[in-house]
């Protein structure tokens, strides 16, 4: 199945709401949930027969706080493939400690997003980056 959503986050409550808001904005966006970092290295990376059924997604929204592998150590793995390199990442996190978000853009993401503990905002939030990283950002041509 194609992808347009790889979300890694291993807390299944804002998993599900994510899912939830973007579904009921758009029913047709694909997506995939993994719940750790070393999971999605190997959706990633997989080199066998079933990776030829899958495709990169069009964005990753990504939590730093894994098991496993952290946010930070797939976003490395990720930035220095030049396969998965041009895939946009997007991190979404509750931290927003200034070294986090250094650490974060200096590996190469994207966005860097701050998980508000509102449900509008949080809606709106996960509402506006969905569609933008799908409806208006250029990717690179494949």
């Amino acid at each position: 199945m194609k992808t347009d959503i790889l979300l890694v986050e291993d807390s299944t409550e804002d998993a599900e709401l994510a899912i939830r808001i973007i579904r009921q904005d758009n029913p047709a966006v694909r997506m995939k949930l993994l719940r750790d970092g070393a999971d999605a290295i190997n959706y990633l990376f997989d080199e066998s027969e079933n990776a030829k059924t899958h495709f990169f997604p069009k964005v990753i929204f990504l939590d730093i706080k894994l098991p496993r592998l952290t946010g930070p150590e797939v976003l490395k793995r990720l930035k220095a493939n030049e396969v998965t390199r041009s895939i946009p990442v997007v991190i979404m996190t509750s931290s927003c400690q200034k070294c986090d978000i250094e650490e974060c853009y200096s590996l190469g993401a994207n966005s860097y997003l701050v998980k508000p503990i509102d449900f509008t905002r949080f809606q709106a939030m996960i509402i506006s980056s969905s569609r933008y990283w799908l409806n208006y950002n250029i990717a690179l041509p494949a």
